[in-house]
């Protein structure tokens, strides 16, 4: 019944809305994390200091452009992400402001400019699909009625890091594949089949997920600004695949692993987050 009522509502909206309806979504990420430091030489100052920019690191603030098929989504600037401790490296793969996801629902396909390590990469792919449920659960988000859907992946939570000052011991525990239940909230209110990140599929704007480790909520919503949204796919940076892309990552983390167990100076926590 509730698939019924959401498609019946959609097929009204759609008719409203023409092909130049838009619209900027600013999303607010947090990530759950727990950080083991039971073997760290660190002082307290230094350990509090560590999980505060951990802390930093994944409370960040997004905008999805957007109009009835298209998407540009990219990281807001943040000058005042907290500066590493003295002998601390933090590296979070596929993380950064000069990225750039587009997405063209319509042609089910999207194009991501990343930077990996100061190379710029184009990934270009099929948009993943999700076996979406709707559920008959709603609550309100702001001013827009939301309803529940649900979808099960297989992907990696990376929830436990440990982290040690004796070379023998130092590790970063790596997650391991497992089904991960997501959780979306999706309004039909706003007819486009979009969302935050690579999330889509649903029969209204998704304004809120949530994975088990990360959650991404609306803090705000601009529909048909006056100023004309631009979407535009990017082009720049070495042509490549998803598949191939995560091998290069891979191969760039170990690099980078070896190298610093060769010169063992310091401590470092290297966080893989797919992009």
């Amino acid at each position: 019944m509730i698939r019924i009522m959401i498609l019946i509502l959609l097929f009204v909206f759609e008719g409203l809305f023409a092909q130049d309806f838009q619209g900027i979504v600013t999303y607010k990420t947090n990530r759950k994390m727990d950080l083991n430091m039971e073997d760290s030489k660190m002082n307290a100052d230094m350990q509090k200091q560590l999980q505060e920019m951990l802390k930093k690191q994944f409370q960040k603030e997004y905008r999805l452009s957007f109009n009835a098929t298209e998407s540009v989504y990219r990281e807001e600037e943040n000058l005042g992400t907290p500066q590493p401790a003295s002998g601390v490296q933090i590296v979070v793969a596929g993380s950064g402001a000069s990225n750039i996801l587009y997405k063209n629902i319509k042609e089910k396909r999207f194009a991501r400019k990343q930077d990996m390590m100061g190379k710029l990469f184009l990934v270009k792919d099929n948009l993943e699909k999700l076996d979406w449920k709707l559920e008959d659960e709603t609550k309100k988000i702001g001013n827009y009625t939301c309803y529940k859907a649900t979808a099960k992946r297989m992907g990696q939570r990376i929830q436990n890091m440990r982290i040690s000052t004796n070379d023998d011991n130092d590790e970063v525990t790596e997650p391991e594949e497992e089904e991960i239940t997501i959780t979306a909230w999706y309004t039909p209110e706003i007819p486009v089949s979009n969302g935050p990140g690579n999330y889509w599929g649903l029969p209204g704007l998704i304004l809120e997920i949530n994975d088990g480790d990360q959650s991404i909520l609306c803090a705000k919503i601009v529909l048909n600004p006056k100023k004309k949204v631009n979407i535009s796919e990017p082009t720049k940076g070495k042509e490549v695949t998803e598949e191939k892309f995560e091998q290069i990552v891979e191969k760039k983390m170990k690099e980078m692993r070896d190298r610093e167990s060769r010169r063992g100076d310091g401590e470092s926590i290297r966080i893989r987050i797919g992009g």
